[in-house]
């Protein structure tokens, strides 16, 4: 690892900790910001080491999301964007360039309009059926989350740069449904919703650093 990615990863893991400890949340709430910002960041370097993080993220987001009676995230979360990043840790492994990261590809108009599809018809389905479960909290925004999500997830293992669009619209989501957690006082709410705006911030950052690669590219 170089002296940007340690030094990242060092900062990344003090104020994790030191915000783990204030909220009094350090095991499972400062684990899954460390990962999860670590995971995105890396992930915008185009290094594959973001999937081995973000399969421990998913894992730990998902046990903070079945305390919170949040089944859909919870579902998606375990079973599958967990496997999901075992497969994108292979299907990036097989496209990496001479300098160890892969190349990044870009949308056309087809594209665009089935992603859009998928996401707004498998929300509507999947929202439908998590309000048939007893103590499911926020179903819609919690199927739209999900739903959104697994289009960001499998758009970055196909190397798309438009996952981090994606991503930024489900990242306002998870901070809407994170912050209204947070006011009902729920486990783990506070680092989640700190995780959330760290996403946020990073997934600016990943469009703006992708869209440079992509140029490059083309060049």
């Amino acid at each position: 690892m170089n002296k940007k990615y340690l030094t990242i990863t060092i900062i990344c893991i003090t104020i994790s900790v030191i915000l783990g400890t204030i909220s009094k949340d350090i095991i499972i709430g400062g684990a899954t910001l460390a990962t999860g910002v670590l995971c995105t960041y890396f992930a915008t370097e185009r290094k594959r080491i973001n999937y081995i993080l973000g399969l421990i993220n998913y894992l730990l987001m998902g046990v903070v999301a079945w305390k919170n009676n949040l089944y859909g995230i919870f579902f998606f979360y375990i079973f599958v964007f967990s496997v999901l990043q075992i497969l994108g840790f292979i299907m990036w492994n097989k496209n990496l360039e001479k300098d160890k990261k892969i190349k990044v590809k870009e949308f056309t108009l087809k594209n665009s309009i089935i992603i859009t599809t998928c996401c707004i018809l498998g929300s509507l389905l999947l929202g439908c059926l998590l309000s048939l479960i007893p103590n499911q909290r926020l179903a819609f925004m919690d199927a739209t989350s999900n739903c959104i999500n697994l289009c960001g997830v499998i758009l970055m293992i196909l190397r798309f740069k438009e996952a981090w669009w994606v991503w930024l619209i489900n990242n306002i989501i998870d901070l809407s449904i994170w912050a209204i957690t947070f006011v009902y006082h729920g486990e783990n709410a506070l680092m989640m919703l700190l995780v959330s705006i760290g996403y946020f911030l990073i997934n600016i950052y990943g469009i703006l650093k992708w869209n440079i690669e992509s140029k490059k590219g083309k060049k």
